[in-house]
């Protein structure tokens, strides 16, 4: 069926644009590890996150015998009892993990766990911890990696030191190993570029890359004498900096190698060779993007002006686009090092083919604003379509009203938890500035999912998409949206498809979620009843472009296993990067949630001018088409010159 759009419903110019998907050339798994989020964050119960971490800089300090913990140069250097959940029991050791685990992560299958490596962690929750009273004293406690004598099954809180096997074996008791359904993996620490920052208490010094790689070595052997089946996240590195040269370290063969990750990757897969198993499972690195409209998109503000959500709504763009530079500091003097996807993933496969690639801290702003969820949903694409393993939204500013739409997008698009398909296929667009599209199949159903952005806040996209298959024939669809007006997921219900194709008018600033059914299917989408304002329709050809740079096939990289997603990495030029970590545990303590002001990249180097944005009025109507238009609005069409942009 053919739906006419209201007569000027939305912005009178519409673009073209073509969207191919092919549809028997079947790629990866998606991890559905991607789709997570950090302790107290997107707890709202209906985002459906797939994957659920505990850290950031609190749990650096964190004493799993008597659940103090630090808040370093977050708030004051206090320790205290900050992370014990309101109505939990302080005296039971890892009580914070474990509720974590039983009531946010609910399937410790789902958990990742930090455990610590800097040192020393709080000795008691008396306050704030003065200059003189900084590590070693009686404040704090010696962490180490693996405990001489045996691991009890209840902490002695009274001898000299804490020890992670015995917290890996804790979790082991209480939940089993990971291949038996136990926590599935832990982090080594969070940002130990940083903790000279975050935690001069506990670290006062820079650290040294002979002093991670030991520490790191140890702490992994460690894990995995207790549960072998356990997966080891490292380095938690905070940003560009950290990528590049350990926040300035000294010690280690730079002219050998692009940047440090390559060293990092190196040394511990000929430590693995020495062990005789893997010590690191998946490279853990942390984003906070650095690109600029009038102000940076995180961490400077709401950042909502028109040059801001622009800049926004194109920097995931620096994750696998080869042809954008976004304006920031890290594409004016690291260009070589982007897009980061790809880069992280040579470093992989030339350094330690086979390890995985995880994102568990990444923010890029606007987290209420319309950009924020368009950026959100953008970013949940690439992390499927180039093969990243696992990530984590940090949220920031308790700001999330729209990212946590963009996860309703992927995770719960009909309120049913029905979710995107979860094997990838390869699809393209003809404008990736205005458009980003991703497509899967579901395994179970055969449905094959589409989720569109329009990323113009001026103009709608008529949008003709053409499903490449000599497979299947789809004869319909139900689409569902994310608009301006609101950040609930609406149905606008169902159309017919003629011949694998169909076109739809995609307003400005809209998210949408397509499902195609086969003609020999039973109608299972979860297809609402909703009347369609923007449902667009059928027929539409396509033959046209398929597009720069979407493939699929997971990373563009060079042979890779599966881990995901590249990068390179970059360097950078000095100042330190995303930093923007935390504190707590995502309870909301207005003392030590702050966001990690110093740990952002200060270096004052010039900044090449922001990009001209697309002027901001915004449209929430769906219109919808996909065949004929009226003579009247067609004239109108013709006569009207396209917006610069």
């Amino acid at each position: 069926m053919l739906t006419m759009p209201l007569l000027f419903s939305g912005p009178l110019y519409a673009a073209d644009v073509v969207f191919t998907i092919d549809a028997d050339q079947s790629g990866h798994a998606i991890s559905p590890l991607i789709y997570g989020t950090n302790s107290g964050m997107l707890t709202a119960g209906t985002e459906n996150p797939g994957f659920f971490r505990i850290g950031g800089n609190r749990f650096t300090g964190y004493n799993w015998e008597n659940n103090f913990s630090s808040a370093g140069d977050d708030w004051n250097q206090v320790s205290d009892a900050y992370l014990v959940p309101d109505g939990a029991d302080p005296s039971v050791p890892a009580i914070v993990l474990t509720d974590f685990i039983d009531h946010q992560a609910v399937d410790p299958a789902r958990a990742l766990v930090t455990l610590q490596m800097a040192g020393y962690v709080a000795a008691d929750g008396n306050g704030s911890v003065s200059e003189g009273e900084q590590a070693p004293s009686e404040r704090w406690k010696k962490v180490l990696p693996q405990k001489n004598t045996a691991i009890s099954p209840t902490p002695d809180t009274s001898d000299a030191a804490v020890y992670m096997d015995e917290l890996v074996s804790y979790l082991v008791d209480k939940y089993g190993t990971a291949e038996d359904g136990g926590v599935l993996a832990y982090s080594l620490d969070n940002e130990p570029g940083l903790w000279s920052k975050t935690h001069p208490r506990i670290h006062k010094e820079k650290i040294t890359a002979d002093e991670l790689l030991s520490k790191s070595i140890a702490l992994s052997s460690a894990i995995k004498s207790v549960d072998s089946s356990a997966r080891v996240f490292g380095a938690a590195f905070y940003g560009f900096t950290g990528y590049q040269t350990l926040e300035g370290a000294e010690d280690w063969p730079s002219g050998q190698y692009r940047w440090f990750i390559d060293y990092y990757l190196d040394s511990l897969r000929q430590a693995s060779a020495v062990r005789g198993e893997r010590l690191l499972d998946v490279l853990d690195i942390h984003w906070y993007s650095e690109a600029k409209g009038d102000s940076r998109i995180v961490f400077e503000g709401d950042a909502v002006s028109a040059a801001d959500r622009y800049a926004r709504v194109q920097a995931p763009r620096t994750l696998w686009d080869e042809q954008y530079l976004e304006n920031s500091w890290i594409a004016q003097y690291r260009s070589e090092f982007l897009p980061l996807l790809p880069q992280l993933q040579q470093s992989i496969d030339s350094y330690y083919s086979g390890t995985r690639l995880a994102i568990t801290e990444y923010n890029f702003g606007g987290g209420n604003d319309i950009s924020g969820g368009l950026a959100q949903a953008d970013t949940l694409g690439i992390f499927g379509k180039y093969n990243v393993y696992a990530a984590n939204l940090w949220v920031v500013d308790n700001k999330d009203e729209y990212q946590a739409a963009a996860f309703r997008l992927f995770r719960n698009y009909d309120g049913n938890n029905r979710t995107f398909g979860d094997t990838s296929l390869s699809a393209a667009t003809s404008d990736n500035e205005n458009t980003s599209v991703y497509s899967a199949t579901d395994s179970a159903s055969g449905d094959l999912h589409i989720i569109v952005l329009n990323k113009s806040f001026s103009d709608s996209v008529d949008g003709r998409f053409t499903i490449n298959t000599d497979e299947h024939l789809y004869d319909g669809a139900s689409a569902w949206a994310m608009t301006s007006a609101g950040t609930q997921i609406v149905s606008r219900g169902s159309f017919d498809i003629t011949d694998n194709g169909f076109s739809y008018t995609l307003p400005a600033a809209s998210g949408w979620h397509f499902v195609l059914t086969a003609a020999d299917d039973a109608d299972d989408s979860g297809d609402a009843d909703s009347d369609d304002s923007g449902s667009g329709d059928s027929g539409s050809d396509d033959s046209g472009s398929d597009d720069s740079g979407s493939d699929d096939s997971g990373s563009g990289d060079s042979g890779s296993d599966d881990s995901g997603s590249d990068d390179s990495g970059s360097d950078d030029s000095g100042s330190d990067d995303s930093g923007s970590d935390d504190s707590g545990s995502g309870t909301d303590n207005g003392d030590s949630g702050a966001d990690d002001a110093d740990d952002t990249d200060t270096d004052p180097q010039p900044e090449p001018s922001p990009a001209t944005p697309d002027d901001e009025s915004e449209d929430s109507s769906g219109g919808s088409s996909g065949g004929a238009l009226s003579l009247l609005l067609l004239s109108a069409l013709l006569l009207r010159r396209r917006p610069e942009v």
